[in-house]
């Protein structure tokens, strides 16, 4: 693959660069196999529809054509499980989980993987995060009856925000 600098100008980040050095969608870190690509992610509708409404044009067309998003406002009911499963930016930013490169957090840093950035050290830490988040996963299956997608909704849309598929556990 030939490396691509990308140039981001969105609402968080102005003039920032990064170059894409693996494949679309392959030569992940073998620790890391997440069960949904980010345009399955916003196909089935996460973040309220608001996370990604200003970044269409870093990614791929396809990854928006039956993305579920809120041009203005967060809309929890596009969410799959129509629940809101996540806190606010500003306690990401308080507990010190934003690195500066993705300012929007987990998720842009998946999108940027998925798209080929590699980030060594932060890679490893944001893959150490998705590994512990599946632990949400075991809870479901301990307290769910197996195909119940009305039991722990919210934990189920956490999940899904986390490229774990959990609508089938």
């Amino acid at each position: 693959m030939n490396n691509s600098t990308v140039i981001v100008n969105d609402r968080m980040q102005r003039d920032y660069r990064y170059t894409r050095t693996a494949p679309m969608g392959q030569a992940f870190d073998p620790d890391f196999a997440p069960e949904l690509t980010p345009a399955e992610m916003l196909c089935l509708g996460v973040f309220c529809g608001k996370y990604m409404t200003d970044c269409t044009d870093e990614f791929p067309a396809s990854w928006f054509q039956d993305a579920k998003l809120a041009p203005e406002r967060p809309d929890c009911s596009l969410n799959y499980f129509g629940v809101r499963a996540s806190v606010p930016l500003h306690v990401w930013i308080e507990k010190g989980w934003i690195h500066p490169d993705d300012p929007r957090g987990w998720f842009q840093w998946y999108c940027r993987y998925y798209s080929g950035r590699r980030m060594p050290d932060e890679d490893r830490r944001q893959i150490a995060r998705w590994r512990a988040f599946r632990r949400h996963a075991a809870q479901i299956r301990k307290h769910c009856e197996p195909g119940d997608p009305f039991c722990r909704p919210k934990q189920r849309q956490a999940l899904l925000q986390w490229a774990y598929d959990s609508r089938h556990i």
